[in-house]
């Protein structure tokens, strides 16, 4: 079982203990150990090795988790999620992931409603019957329609970390073949970095392809077996992924890569231009009547018509063919580019490890300086602090910025924007900050003009330096706010504050589109973690794959610049 897979079964057993009113400290228990696990780089069944112990020291694992670890990886299944699911459906529990519904709502919905499904959920809404129980109303019936809606659209969609995930145990199991296997790749959106993810698709050249698909199908987690062939095979496994494995000898492989990372209009535009050239281009290679000219390499591919390779993150079609043509692609950003992370949270609010802990994580991966941006004191949720704490806490900062080597700390703060765009922080503490980056935490369905003037008000502060994760959106669980975009990269770049792209792939906030229309707007961005303990630094890797979609270059992104250079250019006047 993959890391997000184990991480699921954990959030099951405390929405259903919540559901049932079970002990409130297992549930907090199963959630917190989920949370860590679901954020592990590293795959469980690797850190495991045969040995329970090695389980415990990961954060919130302590001996029952490990044990219900150890039996999931060993047997697929842990007793008490079975038990639990017969007392309740997994479609009632499904439920919990429509965005609104709690425990304590669904447990009103099913004892008042007789609400046991989705269909059911939906059905209530619309005959008006879910405004009438208390704490419902009106507004949330609404709101419960509308995310009805984007639950049924995302259902079947997976983020980028958990198909990575998906993805990156089928090639090994591949490989682990004694076949000899020439390449292999993802293809699909998944290399194109999209933020949600349909189907997965594997890409393989060898000479065996009977032996490479027989391998493929035995996959443990897989479920069903839908199509089996020497070229194309594929399955379901057991969280409902479909992974389609395409076999194509090496001489054809960057032919096929092309072909089936795609996008559809990338692929339709190319073979426009390859048929007024008098070619033809399909996944075998490039054809001039029945002489192929092209095949092995996927630069070969563009270079027979006339173009630049181009970068799977910018094949949608939006002007990279152009680009290439004309010889102007940008030089997209690299994650090697990123000296610092300006977005991180320790145990003095919602985080889960000290700031020393945090400074020699970030060290080892080779960035330059961080800063610690606790929450202020309006998110209650995530142990916001005062000013009185966050006094203290700054000068921890500066006591630990000296002992630790190789490695800038910088002071910051994540402060609250309100409902009236006013910072829930004085200015006389807000100044004694390196880095100040401002963000939304409630209110979020505010209409256009007042989720706008909202964030206006709050980059007029001169010492906001970033606005954080502008949208507040959080992918297939809540809508972005709708927010006037031109009129706030018109002002950032007028003020010079910063656009964070928040890397956690729940979020990738600002969104590949957004990252470009900032980019046109001359407004620079930073792209931050928000990492909440170690393993959350690995997640730049996304707001770099959403970066590279979004045309960014380096010099479009502050946090490649020296320590000195960033805390100069973030200045304001």
């Amino acid at each position: 079982m993959e890391n997000t897979e184990i991480a699921r079964v954990f959030e099951e057993i405390a929405d259903m203990l919540e559901i049932s009113g079970g002990n409130s400290y297992k549930i907090r228990a199963y959630k917190h150990a989920a949370l860590n696990i679901r954020e592990l780089s590293k795959d469980l069944k690797d850190i495991y090795m045969g040995d329970e112990k090695n389980l415990r020291a990961i954060p919130g694992v302590g001996e029952h988790i490990a044990k219900k670890i150890t039996e999931l990886l060993e047997t697929g299944k842990v007793k008490k999620h079975q038990e639990l699911l017969k007392k309740i459906s997994p479609q009632l529990l499904e439920l919990m992931r429509v965005s609104g519904i709690g425990p304590k709502h669904l447990r009103v919905l099913h004892d008042k409603l007789k609400v046991n499904n989705l269909d059911d959920l939906e059905e209530a809404c619309l005959g008006h019957k879910v405004r009438d129980l208390e704490g419902f109303g009106e507004k949330t019936e609404e709101k419960i329609l509308v995310a009805v809606e984007e639950f049924r659209h995302f259902d079947k969609r997976m983020k980028l970390e958990p198909a990575e995930q998906c993805a990156r145990a089928i090639i090994r199991h591949l490989k682990e073949s004694k076949v000899k296997i020439d390449r292999i790749e993802a293809g699909g959106s998944l290399r194109r970095g999209r933020e949600t993810i349909g189907d997965i698709d594997i890409l393989v050249s060898t000479d065996k392809p009977e032996k490479v698909t027989e391998r493929f199908i035995s996959y443990p987690e897989a479920e069903t077996v839908i199509a089996s062939g020497p070229s194309k095979s594929s399955i379901f496994i057991k969280s409902g992924v479909q992974i389609d494995l395409r076999v194509v000898r090496d001489e054809s492989f960057g032919a096929a890569l092309v072909y089936f990372t795609g996008s559809k209009a990338h692929n339709v535009h190319i073979r426009k231009i390859a048929k007024f050239k008098g070619l033809k281009i399909n996944e075998y290679g490039v054809f001039k009547g029945d002489k192929s000219i092209a095949g092995k390499e996927e630069e070969d591919i563009y270079r027979s018509i006339g173009l630049r390779y181009m970068p799977p993150e910018i094949r949608e079609d939006r002007g990279e063919i152009e680009a290439s043509s004309l010889n102007k692609l940008p030089e997209l950003i690299e994650l090697k580019d990123i000296k610092g992370d300006l977005h991180l949270h320790t145990d003095a609010s919602d985080g889960r490890q000290t700031i020393v802990q945090m400074a020699e994580a970030s060290r080892e991966r080779g960035l330059k300086y961080i800063a610690i941006t606790e929450h202020s004191k309006a998110v209650r949720v995530a142990h916001g602090l005062d000013e009185k704490e966050l006094f203290r806490h700054i000068k921890k900062i500066e006591r630990v910025d000296k002992k630790i080597e190789g490695i800038r700390i910088l002071k910051g703060v994540e402060v609250d924007i309100g409902k009236d765009g006013a910072l829930d922080l004085d200015d006389s503490l807000l100044k004694e900050m390196d880095v100040v980056i401002a963000a939304v935490h409630f209110r979020f369905d505010l209409d256009r003009e007042k989720m706008t003037l909202r964030l206006l008000k709050a980059m007029e502060n001169r010492y906001v330096n970033i606005l954080a994760h502008p949208t507040g959106r959080l992918i297939g669980e809540r809508k972005p706010s709708e927010i006037d975009f031109e009129v706030i990269f018109e002002e950032a770049a007028s003020r010079n504050v910063a656009m964070e792209l928040n890397a956690h792939y729940d979020k990738l906030d600002l969104n590949d589109i957004h990252c470009r229309q900032a980019k046109e707007f001359g407004v620079k961005v930073v792209i931050s973690t928000d990492a909440h303990f170690v393993d959350g630094l690995d997640y730049m890797k996304y707001g770099i794959t959403t970066a590279r979609r979004g045309w960014l270059e380096k010099k479009d992104v502050l946090n490649t610049l020296e320590c000195g250079e960033f805390l100069k250019s973030i200045k304001r006047s």
